[in-house]
């Protein structure tokens, strides 16, 4: 293991069998290491495998063969409370936001300190409080998801993700539904969290090239395979034809990136 990596992938394989008996084949023998403390930004087709491999990280899913490491455990070999230790480790931003309709802010926040601590409602409020005005909501406790814009609970679900202090975050098309401006304004404060809070990031997104302001590393799927590129400025320079059409269908003939501010 990478003593730098928060997560290496060695030699894994993921595939489905369809209705009609058909083996699919969504990961082929990858290998791949996510550097911790960095942003790893997950991108290709749809139906390549960007969210199953989320999945397998947290062991939502089994692996066909192959190892996959969060730090020096092996998840793939592990099950019980080990398991559930692991997870500990992660906080996950899901595609929809996940918010609990019947919670107010407030509560939607406070739940994982609750479920998972042993800490008393003086100390869960401090706590959520602090969270809430990181990420300026505050004044908005008492809301109820309904009663939120698209960014605002996408604020909220970060917020709650952040509770427990988690190690590695990941993000499932976190902008889904907002409008380009939102979507701006969301990446600059996943920017501004993990600079705060030092956590590794893995994101999955279609927000191309948006996401790559963000990225220190890209993984492009591709048909079972995995491109792994130091920066998104080293995709444009690709000579793979799969990796050349997306340069020219996402990014454009050039692409140059900019780190956000």
């Amino acid at each position: 293991m990478n003593p730098a990596a928060a997560i290496s992938f060695a030699e894994v394989s993921k595939s489905f069998i369809s209705r009609d008996g058909r083996r699919q084949v969504i990961l082929d023998r990858v290998s791949f290491t996510v550097p911790a403390g960095k942003t790893t930004v997950i991108a290709g087709g749809s139906g390549q495998g960007k969210s199953v491999t989320l999945k397998l990280i947290l062991r939502l899913l089994d692996v066909d063969s192959g190892t996959i490491l969060v730090g020096d455990q092996d998840i793939t070999r592990i099950k019980g409370a080990k398991l559930e230790a692991v997870r500990t480790r992660f906080g996950v931003l899901f595609q929809g936001g996940a918010l609990f309709d019947s919670l107010s802010v407030y509560d939607n926040v406070a739940l994982p300190l609750r479920e998972r601590t042993e800490k008393r409602e003086p100390e869960i409020r401090e706590r959520v409080m602090e969270t809430l005005s990181v990420l300026d909501l505050q004044g908005h406790e008492e809301k109820y998801p309904a009663q939120l814009s698209g960014g605002m609970r996408k604020r909220v679900a970060l917020a709650r993700a952040l509770q427990l202090d988690p190690e590695i975050m990941l993000f499932d098309e976190p902008t889904t539904g907002l409008d380009p401006v939102m979507t701006h304004e969301i990446y600059e404060l996943f920017a501004r969290t993990q600079a705060q809070l030092g956590y590794t990031a893995i994101i999955v997104s279609h927000d191309i090239p948006t996401v790559f302001n963000l990225a220190d590393q890209v993984i492009i799927l591709h048909q079972g395979a995995m491109d792994v590129f130091a920066s998104p400025d080293e995709i444009q320079w690709s000579t793979k034809p799969h990796i050349r059409e997306f340069v020219r269908t996402t990014m454009g003939e050039i692409y140059q990136s900019q780190l956000v501010e």
